[in-house]
């Protein structure tokens, strides 16, 4: 994809968007998040495990799979509350790890902690411009937020397509490995039919304004010249064990969750936990784990 071409493709949320669902209370998402306060689908090796320490397992498969152990730099691209960031500086030795948000709230967090090693920048991906590229790049449900319920697949495949290529021109060490977390439509029905159901119609309403998650064909497609896969798995059993986890832990502290955001702000999160687990039990929505090696680029003539 040519540098006009990347330039004039759609994006996905916008800022607004983001801050919206993101920005809604620090302390909401303390009350049914695990202890590191990891918002996406877990990873869990045995069934006596904690929510706590499934997170911790889903940060180090990204950070073994990124090859980011000893890496001088760390990019990661949604980096939430910085979970990732610090996981890869105090356990991986990283030596310096930037994250980016387009959540204030996420980022004065990050910054509050005072940790040398790690930056986080309210930033989007096509604007940063590092002073050279990164040893590896992590990003966690970062990527359904790249394109919108109105786009058509191929628009959706360009605005994915314009992502790896920015990660593989500008932000990527040639040979350098990406892992990508992002949950998708599954297997089971097609995006056509899930977007007239009512369940996708609330959340992309209600929730996650101006996001609409990928297929695993369109991220096949997307890669393409830019980066191979090394290793796929899909764990969405993981990511309904993880929402019945959370849906426990906000039913349990209900009263101090409404007191914080208010009785309708409570009822839209259960209603979407509720709808998120049907989905990923079901098979209507998958979680993907990606490993990712970076292409080198293209020869060209001068």
């Amino acid at each position: 994809m040519t540098a006009a071409a990347v330039k004039t493709a759609k994006t996905g949320a916008s800022l607004e968007a983001i801050q919206d669902h993101y920005d809604l209370s620090n302390d909401f998402y303390r009350l049914w998040l695990d202890e590191q306060m990891v918002y996406s689908g877990a990873l869990y090796h045995h069934d006596s495990e904690t929510l706590e320490q499934a997170q911790l397992n889903k940060l180090d498969q990204h950070i073994r799979a990124a090859r980011a152990h000893d890496a001088r730099r760390l990019l990661e691209i949604g980096c939430g509350w910085g979970a990732c960031l610090r996981r890869a500086v105090t356990m991986a030795r990283v030596e310096h790890a930037v994250g980016l948000t387009l959540s204030q709230a996420q980022a004065d967090y990050i910054r509050r902690r005072g940790e040398p090693q790690i930056e986080a920048f309210v930033e989007n991906w096509q604007d940063h411009r590092p002073s050279a590229p990164y040893d590896a790049i992590i990003s966690i449900g970062a990527f359904e937020h790249f394109a919108r319920l109105e786009y058509s697949d191929a628009e959706k495949v360009a605005a994915y397509k314009s992502f790896f290529a920015r990660c593989q021109e500008r932000l990527l060490r040639p040979g350098g490995y990406m892992s990508l977390q992002t949950f998708a439509y599954g297997s089971t029905r097609t995006r056509q039919s899930a977007i007239g159901d009512s369940a996708t119609q609330f959340l992309a309403r209600e929730i996650f304004r101006e996001t609409d998650p990928p297929t695993l064909a369109n991220i096949a497609e997307a890669i393409q010249s830019h980066f191979e896969i090394v290793a796929l798995r899909n764990d969405r059993l993981d990511y309904a064990r993880t929402l019945r986890e959370w849906m426990s832990r906000l039913k349990r502290r209900r009263s101090q969750a409404v007191s914080l955001v208010g009785e309708e702000a409570t009822q839209r999160y259960e209603r979407y936990l509720q709808y998120s687990f049907i989905g990923f039990q079901t098979g209507n929505l998958d979680l993907y784990r990606i490993t990712l090696r970076r292409l080198e680029l293209p020869w060209r003539r001068a």
